[in-house]
């Protein structure tokens, strides 16, 4: 049941999702180089933080398992 939930929630945040697509075409399209450059670094600058995160909780997961399996 959780799943489905979360597959729910998962389809309704990407149908909202896809709004702010035309607006940055639209900058794209009427900007020149240097607006196009710094919109593709302002959107990899964003990209990289989650991952970051989740990368971080990833290790210190495997870590505090690897900690706990000594133990016993």
């Amino acid at each position: 049941m959780k799943k489905i939930i979360v597959i729910i929630l998962f389809f309704i945040g990407f149908l909202n999702s896809n709004a702010q697509c035309a607006m940055c075409k639209a900058v794209v399209e009427n900007g020149d180089n240097k607006m196009v450059e710094g919109l593709n670094f302002g959107i990899v600058y964003l990209m990289i933080f989650p991952y970051l995160i989740l990368i971080v909780a990833v290790l210190l997961f495997m870590r505090n398992r690897k900690k706990k399996r000594l133990k016993v």
